[in-house]
């Protein structure tokens, strides 16, 4: 009779020595007489490691709640505050509260206004020529003309009779510049041209035939 008893192994149902804590042929652990354990010692390794790495971040846990510092902006540097802005006078007196003064637009030169022309002298004038008096009956037209100086002059021209029961004057352009001395009956009268304040006077004897 062997004193060393045999045992079964429970995964491939054969035997092997019972000093023997594994099966020979398929490394199946024994516990008991010849009970299969290995799902059960697969468990209890498995719950073995996760109760050792929920220990080590228990650990950690606690380490970084232990020696993280108190204050929130400490390892960032100085805290940077801006100072409080200074009343512009001091505190002491009320702030101007007047309008700010008036800004005038800049003066822009500007050239002054040519001033009109003004006449500088008159002439009655018979075909061109300067005529100061002349002799004419009844029943007859003398064409005159009256020349203004300087040139481009835009006054008005009169021609006026003194005694248009002598003669009469009618202007026979536009600008004035010409007209037509009608005899009327015997005598003497002056026939003047008016031109921005300046005169011309001619003498004009009229005769009967």
């Amino acid at each position: 009779m062997s004193i060393v008893t045999e045992t079964k192994c429970a995964r491939c149902d054969r035997k092997y020595s019972g000093v023997r804590s594994r099966c020979p042929y398929c490394g199946a652990r024994r516990i008991g007489r010849g009970k299969y354990s290995e799902d059960a010692d697969n468990s209890k390794g498995r719950m073995l490691i996760g109760v050792l790495i929920l220990a080590a971040l228990v650990l950690a846990t606690g380490f970084l709640l232990f020696t993280a510092p108190d204050d929130p902006n400490a390892g960032l540097g100085p805290a940077v505050t801006s100072p409080d802005p200074e009343p512009e006078n001091g505190g002491d007196e009320p702030p101007d509260t007047s309008p700010p003064p008036s800004v005038e637009p800049p003066t822009i030169a500007t050239e002054p206004p040519t001033p009109p022309l003004q006449v500088s002298m008159v002439t009655i004038t018979y075909n061109g020529r300067k005529i100061e008096d002349f002799t004419e009956y009844v029943g007859r037209n003398v064409p005159l003309g009256a020349r203004v100086e300087p040139v481009g002059i835009q006054e008005e021209i009169l021609w006026l009779s003194s005694d248009r029961s002598v003669f009469e004057v009618t202007p026979t352009n536009a600008d004035g510049t010409a007209a037509r001395v009608t005899p009327i009956g015997r005598g003497t009268a002056t026939l003047t041209v008016s031109v921005g304040g300046v005169e011309a006077d001619c003498i004009v004897r009229v005769k009967v035939r």
